[in-house]
């Protein structure tokens, strides 16, 4: 399949090809799956419709959840990539110092992602909170010092640092779009999993007294 190169041009319109229905797919793709996994979890949290399905066992549930969410964002990875091939590639970004800017993005935002994956563990990751596998104490270690959402941020990087390789210019709107998604679900997230941690605080203060 051919993409035209743009070669400096100084129309926005002309960088994005906006005609191309992977675009959209694309960008489905990166929308559904935040709120997939917040609609799950929250009707975990009230109707613990996946322990049921394991028979009463929360850890499975979450597994399988983990499981669920991991390969939904392989494939919208796949999805990305398959769009960002059959668009258009900007002459500016071609250049060496885009391509070291990208890779150490790219580095970046997977250092973020497994770092972050391997201080909280899988239920702790894959949402275990609304399961009632609560962690015993906030992790403040790395990569949490340095962002309060590095999973967020690393995958965010991630993107940036794909569509910067390759230089597309598609890449980058849909990287804003990967942002704002997860800004979004945080909106969501965060209030809840702190009212989740303050509700046993609550408990065990309740106990003590």
């Amino acid at each position: 399949m051919t993409v035209t190169k743009v070669y400096g041009s100084s129309d926005p319109m002309e960088w994005v090809d906006f005609s191309k229905d992977s675009l959209k797919i694309a960008a489905a793709s990166i929308a559904f799956n935040p709120i997939f996994w917040n609609a799950i979890a929250r009707q975990e949290y009230h109707n613990k419709i996946l322990t049921k399905l394991f028979c009463g066992n929360a850890r499975y549930g979450c597994y399988f959840l983990a499981v669920v969410i991991f390969s939904l964002g392989i494939v919208r990875d796949y999805i990305y990539e398959g769009a960002l091939r059959e668009q258009p590639v900007l002459d500016v970004l071609t250049t060496p110092v885009v391509k070291n800017v990208a890779a150490a993005l790219f580095i970046t935002g997977n250092i973020l992602v497994v770092t972050s994956m391997w201080a909280l563990g899988v239920t702790g990751t894959y949402l275990g909170d609304y399961f009632g596998i609560l962690m015993d104490a906030r992790v403040t270690g790395f990569p949490f010092n340095v962002t309060d959402a590095p999973m967020y941020h690393g995958s965010s990087l991630s993107f940036l640092g794909t569509a910067l390789w390759f230089g597309k210019p598609a890449g980058i709107l849909l990287t804003a779009w990967v942002w704002l998604m997860y800004q979004i679900a945080r909106q969501f997230e965060d209030p809840f999993t702190s009212e989740i941690y303050a509700k046993r605080e609550r408990e065990r203060e309740k106990k003590r007294g």
